[in-house]
């Protein structure tokens, strides 16, 4: 399906009609379904193989529907919505009794994003309710950033697929939730970064689940991407945080050359001495390639994929949070010589 308006008319009315359809955003392609209908709804979590007490985040395409649908709206989030929606921006807040509790995995609180993508927003101001759009792929592999991503991974269990190319950003949004009206908390890392956040809220604290190294989840699980091993191909993934020169070494000692390849920064590939592909040099650019690179490893029947870390700040953040899953937290750190 392309993105003509008279194929958004049909995911709409399809959409309308209970079915699912592949949407895309500018951060990755969604599993949309009308948020407002729980059987729909229920047909996410059966195509995914998507946990049941994982929340879903809801997508609107306009200020008045935020108001439909939450309630308690604290004055800060208008000020976000004014610099950062539409945007890969989701806030968790205090829900109406019109979102239904499959959607929230039976909490009070409901994540929300006006997602940039022109066509995104286009599909639900057609079907007139916000859709419930997680990744459209099976649960705990990696996003999918182009149409056919999705059909590789949903092909006889979705009605359509909207093809709008390449997603720019490239992973999910930024989810935050209030700690009253002055404090946010950051759920999940993503595009929109921490400095940025500063620039409206002075305080922003990082939840310790976003950015620890150990897959221990403490409290309550209020955001998609918290809890789960999420984002994995099916080679193992080994992310090693240390310079290039103990990178190679530890390459050197560990990969075996016929199922292991590396994935590295562009600068580093000039007499790089292993297989390897690249995933770019800024943190911007390793957010958009990084699912992409995750699945091309399984194309190419890679079993063990070496991956050089980002730096954890800006958006490199949210490409290392991605990472640590990836790798179901195993994490090295070289010792130096």
């Amino acid at each position: 399906m392309t993105n003509s308006d008279s194929d958004l008319e049909i995911a709409a009315l399809l959409l309308k009609d209970g079915q699912l359809v592949g949407m895309p955003t500018e951060t990755v392609y969604g599993l949309a379904a009308d948020a407002t209908n729980a059987e729909a709804v229920e047909r996410i979590f059966e195509a995914k193989g998507r946990p049941s007490d994982n929340p879903m985040i809801i997508h609107i395409s306009d200020i008045d529907m935020l108001k439909e649908y939450t309630e308690d709206i604290p004055n800060v989030v208008y000020k976000l919505a004014e610099k950062f929606w539409p945007g890969p921006l989701t806030m968790v807040l205090p829900k109406r009794g019109n979102v239904p509790s499959i959607v929230t995995a039976g909490l009070d609180t409901v994540a929300v994003r006006m997602p940039a993508n022109e066509c995104a927003r286009k599909i639900i101001e057609l079907v007139g309710k916000p859709l419930a759009a997680p990744s459209a792929n099976i649960s705990g592999y990696p996003s999918p950033t182009t149409a056919q991503h999705v059909i590789d991974d949903m092909n006889g269990k979705i009605s359509a697929v909207v093809d709008d190319g390449v997603c720019n950003v490239g992973l999910e949004s930024t989810v935050i939730s209030f700690e009253g009206y002055d404090s946010i908390r950051i759920l999940r890392p993503g595009y929109i970064t921490p400095e940025q956040l500063k620039t409206v809220v002075d305080d922003v604290v990082i939840d310790k689940n976003a950015i620890s190294d150990e897959a221990v989840v403490t409290g309550e699980v209020r955001s998609p991407g918290m809890k789960y091993k999420h984002y994995s191909p099916k080679a193992k993934v080994v992310l090693v945080r240390e310079g290039l020169e103990m990178f190679k070494k530890y390459v050197a000692e560990y990969a075996n050359d016929a199922d292991t390849c590396c994935l590295i920064f562009d600068y580093d590939a000039a007499d790089f001495p292993y297989k390897y592909m690249t995933y770019g040099n800024t943190p911007e650019e390793q957010a958009q390639q990084i699912f992409a690179k995750l699945r091309e490893a399984d194309k190419k029947g890679i079993k063990n994929l070496f991956v050089r870390a980002p730096r954890k700040e800006g958006v490199g953040l949210a490409v290392y949070n991605r990472l640590i899953r990836a790798s179901g937290y195993e994490v090295v750190e070289c010792e130096q010589s």
